[in-house]
């Protein structure tokens, strides 16, 4: 099994392995879309990104998409991907918790506090071995932030301030690129609302370094075809 402590380094040797850059994400439930599970345990879930050639997983233990942290447990107990833990972590004791649970990255959102609050978690979480995976959402979010290069930052597709149940749109992610790059941050990823594959070659070809991905996969009526399907796209870019 891999070192779960190396989130960031597993991203980046997406193009010279037989894996694409993708955090494949597992949550039960959104509010817009209801029960994402349909009867398939987390585990199984799991182990089909795994077989399927993602990168790193992301487990959404927050209450709002119907988690919890014991979901993060046992998938740390199945597979030997890196995982992020999704949740609003604001205090010292949850990123320790996190780690105590299998998380190799955390989630930290801009969004919910001040620059000097989102260092100290990102040097913590750090200093833990995990990742820190900052999620931003507007140009203005991006223009406080500078962030450490063994940190990732994302933008996020969707608005959190609806419980995003917006349908999202990832010409945010194409509008905010350039303004991400300059933060200092190891690797940008564009995150959420990604609904196919060419949507997904769009936003690596315009020069994201990852994607997070769960809702197209988890609505999918064959999750082992819609994740083929991405990762022989993906593939074909990486090595064309």
């Amino acid at each position: 099994m891999e070192n779960r402590n190396h989130f960031l380094d597993r991203l980046r040797q997406s193009d010279k392995r037989e894996f694409v850059p993708i955090v494949a994400e597992i949550k039960v439930s959104t509010p817009k879309n209801g029960d994402l599970l349909r009867d398939r345990t987390v585990e199984a879930v799991a182990e089909v990104y795994e077989n399927s050639g993602m990168a790193c997983l992301s487990v959404v233990t927050g209450h709002w998409f119907k988690g919890s942290p014991q979901l993060l447990q046992r998938v740390s107990k199945v597979t030997g991907l890196p995982l992020l833990r999704k949740d609003f972590i604001v205090s010292r004791p949850a990123l320790e918790h996190s780690k105590e649970l299998g998380a190799s990255a955390v989630l930290l959102t801009k969004q919910l506090m001040d620059n000097a609050v989102l260092n100290k978690l990102a040097n913590t979480a750090l200093s833990l071995g995990m990742t820190p995976f900052i999620e931003v959402g507007s140009a203005d979010e991006i223009a406080e932030v500078r962030v450490d290069q063994d940190a990732i930052l994302a933008v996020c597709n969707r608005d959190i301030k609806t419980r995003e149940t917006d349908d999202g749109d990832i010409s945010k992610s194409l509008d905010l690129l350039a303004a991400a790059k300059t933060t200092g941050a190891g690797m940008v990823v564009s995150a959420s609302a990604i609904a196919n594959s060419s949507q997904a070659k769009l936003l690596l070809e315009a020069g994201y370094d990852a994607l997070l991905i769960g809702t197209a996969f988890l609505q999918a009526s064959d999750l082992g075809e819609v994740l083929y399907d991405f990762h022989v796209a993906l593939s074909k870019r990486l090595s064309g």
